[in-house]
């Protein structure tokens, strides 16, 4: 199994928990726009955990903590980076809102 095919399931199953989510909340929020989407915390958090990936991937791969496999991946890089590294960070700031919604606290309800 490729690291881009694990990366690619990772999003997946993080935007099918998202899109079950977002029916959920939609359900419980009441008329159309009378809730926020709140959009602005999620792509903040994207950016950050991104930026911090790439430094961090870039910097553990130069100093020889882990390599990759050239067979296991895309060729794609950033930097040292292999772009299938953005995908876990990426797929964590679309599933942690979700698991959020789905399972956060009683008192918001």
């Amino acid at each position: 199994m490729t690291y881009l095919l694990l990366a690619a399931l990772f999003l997946v199953v993080a935007a099918v928990v998202a899109a079950v989510a977002h029916r959920i909340a939609a359900r419980r929020a009441g008329p159309p726009g009378t809730r926020p989407i709140g959009w602005r915390p999620v792509v903040l958090a994207a950016v950050a955990l991104l930026v911090l990936t790439a430094v961090f991937d870039n910097l553990m791969i130069a100093s020889g903590l882990f390599t990759y496999a050239d067979a296991h991946i895309s060729g794609l890089r950033i930097g040292l980076a292999p772009v299938e590294d953005f995908a876990y960070p990426l797929a964590g700031v679309i599933l942690l809102p979700a698991l959020w919604t789905l399972f956060g606290s009683r008192r918001a309800r």
